[in-house]
C-alpha cells in the first residue's frame, strides 16, 4: 500500500510541476535577437578577416553592438554596404 500511495504523489507533484513549467514557459518567454543573423546573411561570407575580425560573424556581432563601421569589409560591394547601412539604423539604433 506504501508504494501505491508513493507513486500517485509522484504522478500528482510531476503533474504539478509541468503545469508550472508550462506556464512559465510562456509568461518568461524571451523572444530572440536575431539582428546579428540578419547582418550576416548581408554581409559577402568570404571570412577573409580583412576588417581585422576573426570572420563575417565577428565583423556582424560587432556591427550590431556599434562597434565596427561598413567601412571596414572590403569585399562587400557598395549597394549591399549601404543596404546593410539601413539596416542598422533603423534596428539597431
Amino acid at each position: 500500500m506504501e508504494i501505491v500511495k508513493a507513486v500517485i504523489l509522484m504522478l500528482v507533484l510531476g503533474g504539478v510541476i509541468g503545469l508550472l513549467l508550462g506556464i512559465a514557459s510562456v509568461k518568461l518567454y524571451v523572444k530572440p535577437d536575431t539582428r546579428v543573423e540578419d547582418v550576416l546573411a548581408m554581409l559577402p561570407g568570404y571570412n577573409c578577416g580583412g576588417c581585422g575580425n576573426p570572420g563575417c560573424s565577428g565583423m556582424a556581432a560587432k556591427l550590431v553592438d556599434g562597434s565596427a563601421t561598413m567601412d571596414l569589409c572590403k569585399p562587400c560591394k557598395a549597394d549591399m554596404k549601404e543596404k546593410i547601412n539601413q539596416y542598422l539604423k533603423e534596428y539597431c539604433a
